[in-house]
């Protein structure tokens, strides 16, 4: 019923990694025991960032470097403080991911959408991050079965 979801305050997230539809952990942003989650649409950021794939277990990273890169594709979806609050736990923010504002270029046709959609969102980011990630190759859509061959495994070392 989205008229009881749009009841309350809800944010848009932007997500480019392992929680897009098809990706390894996009089953949390369809668990509502977590949270509310709704898919509003596809999008591109307005901005080029160097979406890389990092450390051993080949994460997915946005490094904050606005004009670095590529214009990054992901999705926008409209999420519940509780879903919100779990994201930030699950990315580590703020200790490892920020999660700053992103502008964003609605990619889906539906003119209603992106009429009322405030291209905007936030984004998981990575401000600190090692100097050779730089040097890394940039993807403006992250797949982890893509043709890098870096495929996604969860960090399962105890800390």
């Amino acid at each position: 019923n989205m008229s009881v979801l749009f009841a309350f305050h809800m944010h848009h997230v932007f997500v480019y990694g392992t929680l897009k539809k098809g990706q390894p952990n996009h089953s949390i942003i369809n668990n509502r025991t977590i949270g509310q989650a709704e898919f509003l649409a596809h999008a591109r950021t307005v901005e080029r960032y160097p979406l890389v794939i990092a450390t051993k277990n080949n994460y997915p990273f946005l490094l904050n470097v606005p004009g670095t890169g590529q214009r990054v594709h992901g999705e926008i979806y409209s999420v519940d403080q509780k879903m919100l609050d779990f994201l930030d736990e699950f990315e580590e923010c703020p200790e490892l991911y920020q999660r700053t504002k992103v502008r964003l270029e609605v990619q889906d046709g539906d003119g209603d959408v992106e009429n009322t959609l405030k291209p905007e969102a936030f984004l998981y980011s990575r401000n600190k991050y090692e100097p050779e990630w730089l040097q890394k190759p940039t993807y403006e859509n992250y797949d982890t079965n893509g043709d890098h061959g870096l495929q996604y495994h969860e960090d399962t070392s105890p800390e």
